[in-house]
């Protein structure tokens, strides 16, 4: 899968909570959380029903 180069931006204290979880190793990268985060949204399935 070819990836593209994207900017965005953050609200300080969710972007130190995701370098936490990078130090944790929950994430190996910013890249890797925001990916995480992303497919969780776009399958829905796989979430609990609200």
């Amino acid at each position: 899968m070819t990836k593209l180069k994207t900017s965005i931006a953050l609200d300080e204290d969710l972007l130190t909570w995701v370098d936490k979880e990078i130090d944790k190793k929950r994430f190996a990268s910013r890249t890797h959380a925001i990916e995480y985060a992303l497919q969780q949204l776009k399958e829905p399935s796989k979430r609990k029903p609200e």
